[in-house]
């Protein structure tokens, strides 16, 4: 095994936070702290609760990435410090100890390095996913529910919080299709590459001869809307039909109309809600999810047309994005990026981060050769 280089080490990982700190602009970030925290503690400011929570959420957020700079500059120094003093002390457990923090340090500047590439223009919002059952039966409706507990987990992982919104169970097993939504800053940013449609191989537990079944599910990513973004929806375009709340639930929620289905008749849309227990609160979140999806699709078509007028500069996501197979060997790979590991258990209780920052890096990338061959029309 080669030995450990903690001179080289150490200067990567300055070069790499300098690199960070440059592309988050320190400055502005402070300049931006203050700011927001002129706005937060001015008279009046929860008489707008929309308004407040949001101004609270960016100084969160504004603050969070200040601490994790000043954090990493802190830990490079006092590990320096240590490496010092391992070696001149020739003490292999202090050099032990150092080789760790560092490798621990390098992890978190990843972590940061990642959102200073999610530039989108939604990828620092909230994020609504809708997961739908695909080919392959009943197998497919027992892969979406396998999707959807891995998602919920991996937020639980990292602290986000989420919520899922409305669930349609299959006759059999799984589910037919589910939506949740995730708050957290940049929660859109990270979960828009898990869009497409994924892949399960493995040995049917649901059929009675033990056949290999290879089934599909779909997910989609849409951003949370804003009321900044005025997409305006007429009574006129949207039908609105109301039912009995399905699945488990007390008396209050499966026998009273409280889920909500809404038909956007131009685009044939639908979206339906029944996790809250008012018709109300149905219809005020299935709104919300049609206005993500409107909006999603008008930023869809100005990308078109920008395409269509420079050229199809590059393909789509594609419908395969990631394949799990658990038969005749055990891999999850994502087709894009090539990320992939053996640890097929792992992944299904929610440790994707590999893959989403993987994701993300291919995009980035793909957004730079993009406007580069744009800029060279």
């Amino acid at each position: 095994m080669a030995e450990f280089d903690y001179s080289q080490a150490i200067s990567d990982a300055r070069a790499k936070y300098e690199s960070i700190a440059l592309a988050l602009d320190t400055d502005r970030l402070k300049s931006q702290e203050a700011e927001l925290e002129q706005q937060a503690s001015a008279p009046g400011l929860w008489d707008d609760s929309e308004h407040a929570q949001k101004v609270m959420s960016q100084l969160s957020a504004c603050q969070s990435q200040l601490k994790h700079l000043s954090s990493a500059a802190s830990r490079l120094d006092d590990v320096a410090t240590l490496i010092e003093l391992g070696q001149e002390e020739n003490d292999a457990d202090t050099l032990h100890e150092a080789q760790t923090e560092i490798e621990s340090i390098q992890k978190d500047l990843d972590q940061m390095e990642i959102e200073t590439l999610m530039d989108g223009e939604y990828d620092s919002r909230s994020a609504v996913v809708t997961i739908r059952s695909g080919a392959g039966g009943v197998d497919a409706a027992d892969f979406a529910q396998m999707l959807l507990r891995m998602y919920l987990r991996w937020a639980e992982r990292n602290g986000y919080k989420a919520k899922v919104m409305d669930t349609s169970y299959a006759e059999e097993a799984g589910i037919k299709s589910a939506t949740f939504q995730i708050d957290a800053p940049y929660a859109y940013g990270r979960m828009s590459v898990e869009g497409g449609t994924h892949r399960l191989v493995r040995i049917s537990p649901f059929d009675n001869q033990g056949r290999r079944q290879t089934s599909f599910a779909a997910v989609e990513v849409v951003p949370l809307v804003e009321a900044t973004d005025h997409i305006e929806v007429p009574d006129s375009e949207i039908r609105v039909d109301t039912y009995c709340a399905s699945g488990p639930g007390g008396q209050g929620v499966n026998t009273t109309y409280s889920a909500v289905r809404i038909t956007h008749l131009p685009t044939g849309i639908v979206v339906t809600m029944q996790d809250e227990r008012s018709q109300i609160q149905n219809r005020a979140a299935a709104m919300a999810v049609l206005q993500s999806r409107l909006l999603v699709l008008r930023h869809e078509e100005e990308a078109k047309k920008k395409k269509e007028l420079a050229g199809d500069i590059k393909a789509s996501w594609g419908d395969q994005m990631r394949s799990y197979v658990l038969h005749p060997y055990q891999m999850v790979k994502d087709l894009r990026t090539g990320c992939e590991t053996s640890q097929t258990q792992a992944v299904f209780d929610g440790d994707i981060d590999e893959f989403i920052q993987a994701g993300i890096r291919w995009r980035h990338e793909q957004r730079l050769e993009a406007a580069a061959e744009e800029a060279n029309e």
